[in-house]
């Protein structure tokens, strides 16, 4: 499959047709296997309703996520980012009639209740929030894991205040964090502003503990924030050289996920990679259990020139040469070493020889005291049967031959 990449001026931007080609290829193979193994399996499943859900925008009954795969040439961020960024997309991948959301507030929960409980709120949104709780609620209530796995089961989507966001690494830990559904903060205190401009940070003025609306936004600002963090793309960053984003569903057309592919690939070269176009290395579309397709491809795979050092070119005479010289080097620096060794090993040899010279001497003499016994000489001593070791060694053999 080829890719490719306009460049306009000196902006990069995706090929639709390659996007089109990639994406399409692999909704179709998506498709075939989920029919070959609905053929393959015994067990037959009910229709779930009356009408086709293959135009839902986001059914996730029996349809795998389409995940956008980044790759770039440097890391994209020197260390873990907890709380996620947003990109808006075309096509929401949350469905919107059966959406269960959880909104984790700062303290007090009960202004944001009555926010939402207010007539100025959207009652379809309002709808969707099954469970609003505080920060120290939270924290107090689900200490355990099983109650953590519980409540991340009873829910599709977790929103959180955006000044409590960091917070709750601790208090929700692994079990959330290291799952697709990490809260995505959404801001809901309300904008002081002072002639128009917005007031900065230091010079904010806290409300009073016991006032419980003047910390939140209107109805209808909150309820746009809302709206904006469900129809975005979490964005979760970590000290590496890839990044993962959901951007669709098997049962999307093809155009809807080039529509969603093109937007999340702008907005991450132009907001979260460094250097932009010249620090990704390739793009790619795939499946939960698929093979990637590539989508965009990079003509160099460093970002400076200063990274890549060209080797020298040697001869293979020189080449040759060198390795006789790097040889030649080896074996003077050995030559010591041998020598040393070889000098010990002959010193060892020469006590070994002179052992074995003492031991056969004494079984000359035993062996010559043996045979004066046999032929009744005693008188013959064992410094004669050394000074004549031939003599013994005839008898011996003539005994031998005897007998």
């Amino acid at each position: 499959m080829a890719v490719s990449v306009v460049k306009t001026g000196s902006k990069y931007q995706l090929d639709a047709d390659q996007v089109l080609r990639a994406s399409t290829a692999l909704l179709s193979h998506i498709k075939a296997e989920d029919q070959r193994k609905a053929a393959d399996s015994t067990v037959k499943k009910l229709p779930l309703g009356d009408g086709d859900d293959s135009e839902d925008d986001g059914s996730t009954g029996e349809h795998s996520p389409i995940w956008l795969i980044l790759t770039t040439k440097k890391h994209l961020v020197d260390k873990n980012r907890m709380k996620p960024g947003k990109i808006a997309v075309p096509h929401p991948l949350n469905p919107s009639s059966t959406l269960n959301v959880c909104l984790i507030t700062a303290d007090p929960q009960r202004a944001v209740k009555d926010t939402i409980a207010d007539p100025a709120f959207p009652p379809e949104l309002a709808a969707k929030i099954t469970k609003v709780i505080g920060f120290s609620k939270l924290r107090d209530r689900y200490k355990s894991f099983e109650s953590r796995r519980q409540l991340l089961a009873e829910h599709d989507l977790f929103l959180a205040d955006d000044r409590i966001i960091l917070r709750l690494v601790n208090t929700l830990g692994k079990i959330f964090f290291k799952s697709s559904k990490r809260p995505i903060p959404v801001r809901l205190e309300e904008i002081q502003k002072v002639d128009g401009k917005r007031v900065k940070a230091a010079d904010k003025k806290r409300p009073p503990t016991d006032e419980k609306i003047a910390s939140v936004a209107a109805p209808a600002v909150v309820a746009r924030e809302i709206e904006r963090a469900l129809a975005c793309v979490p964005v979760n960053l970590s000290p590496a050289a890839t990044a993962a984003l959901r951007v669709g569903w098997s049962n999307w057309p093809a155009q809807k996920v080039v529509e969603n592919v093109s937007a999340v690939v702008e907005a991450m070269v132009d907001k979260y990679v460094a250097r932009g176009w010249k620090n990704l290395k390739a793009v790619h579309v795939k499946g939960a259990n698929t093979a990637a397709m590539p989508v965009w491809l990079a003509d160099e795979l460093w970002l400076e020139e200063g990274d890549v050092k060209e080797d020298d070119v040697m001869k293979v005479e020189d080449s040759s040469k060198k390795r006789k010289s790097i040889e030649g080097a080896d074996a003077g620096k050995k030559s010591k070493k041998s020598k040393l060794l070889t000098s010990a090993a002959v010193e060892r040899d020469e006590e070994e020889e002179e052992e074995l010279k003492a031991r056969k001497s004494k079984l000359k003499a035993q062996k010559a005291k043996a045979v004066a016994k046999v032929n009744g000489d005693a008188l013959l001593l064992p410094q004669e049967a050394s000074s004549s070791p031939k003599k013994p060694r005839t008898k011996l053999a003539k005994m031998k031959k005897a007998t």
